[in-house]
């Protein structure tokens, strides 16, 4: 099984951005014990701050991995573009929060992408990346 992490703009921070809400572990040392946990898959990650480049992530992988674990941040609020990219591949995409978007501001309890999505996981910290992986080697 092939998996990818996409994470979107300013999660590149986590460990050192507002660690209240986020935590203090780095993303990069989280995904190192997701690959310790999940040894049989082919677990890959990608993070950019730029809207393009996880459209072209999307497409790029869309057509022959497993599943996609997408937290796109600040996108996921504003981003047509990256709801439209989901909707044009073929491979499942999972939408995850750290926090929990509904106990933050206004604006963040709209998801333009999860109509995309086959569902989200929201407010359960770096967790919520294990319990997608979970989801997907279940279904």
């Amino acid at each position: 099984m092939k998996i990818i992490i996409i994470n979107g703009p300013n999660l590149n921070l986590l460990g050192k951005r507002e660690p209240e809400i986020y935590g203090r572990t780095s993303f990069e040392e989280y995904f190192e014990t997701l690959r310790t946990k999940f040894p049989e898959i082919d677990l890959y990650y990608f993070q950019s701050n730029i809207e393009g480049e996880i459209i072209d992530k999307i497409h790029e992988v869309g057509f022959s991995f497993d599943a996609i674990l997408l937290n796109a941040g600040g996108y996921t609020h504003t981003s047509v573009a990256i709801s439209d990219a989901i909707a044009g591949v073929k491979t499942p995409v999972l939408e995850v929060h750290i926090s929990n978007i509904y106990k933050r501001e206004e604006f963040r309890h709209k998801s333009i992408i999860t109509k995309e999505c086959v569902g989200m996981i929201s407010g359960l910290g770096l967790k919520g990346y294990e319990l997608a992986i979970l989801y997907f080697l279940k279904n």
